[in-house]
């Protein structure tokens, strides 16, 4: 049981790297650092917890929150963040999992704490292009400001109760997957329609 939950943790927290890579880090870096004994993590992952760790990703925070709210530099800024999702997302899957052997650890932590935090990021960036043609930007600072509430809010779930916040992932990964095939159907007649004379 105690697996399960210190992967529902992992996933939870990965899917919230997704959101915003850095404000989750700092978030479990800041509880560390204070010594709430809220969140355990493994061996080797207790750096995340020290005072440079701290203020690393307090910074990395602020400039990644501000930053989102430029129109045009957030798209830029998704193109990087994609795989510093991936990296973050496997990062706090791997010191959350534990009881495991390492090759199962890490191999939990690239596909499936890599793999959401991946997924989440690239279909945030999709629907910030969306509303960049849209919009012509003047709509991205509102989905900038939901990713952020999103990732705060499902770092708390996360920590406080892994396995709702597990549930919450598979929900928003069930929309992902949802809302992907529907503009895929889109896209497909679209096509068929321009292609017929």
């Amino acid at each position: 049981m105690e697996l399960f939950i210190s992967l529902c943790l992992g996933i939870g927290l990965a899917a919230a790297c997704g959101f915003r890579v850095f404000v989750p880090l700092f978030l479990i870096s800041a509880a560390q650092y204070a010594g709430l004994e809220i969140l355990e993590f493994t061996d080797g992952f207790q750096w995340i917890g020290s005072l440079p760790s701290l203020i690393t990703f307090g910074v990395a925070s602020i400039i990644e929150i501000f930053a989102y709210y430029i129109p045009f530099v957030d798209n830029v800024l998704d193109t990087i963040a994609i795989p510093l999702a991936a990296v973050a997302g496997t990062l706090v899957t791997m010191g959350s999992v534990m009881e495991l052997e390492p090759l199962w650890r890490w191999s939990i932590a690239l596909i499936a704490g890599g793999g959401v935090a991946g997924m989440i990021k690239g279909s945030g960036a999709a629907v910030r292009a969306a509303s960049s043609v849209k919009t012509a930007g003047i709509g991205n600072p509102v989905v900038s400001t939901v990713e952020t509430g999103t990732s705060i809010g499902l770092t708390a779930l996360a920590v406080l109760l892994p396995v709702a916040a597990f549930v919450v992932v598979a929900l928003i990964l069930w929309l992902v997957y949802r809302t992907t095939r529907r503009i895929g159907s889109f896209l497909k007649k679209k096509r068929g329609a321009e292609a017929s004379p």
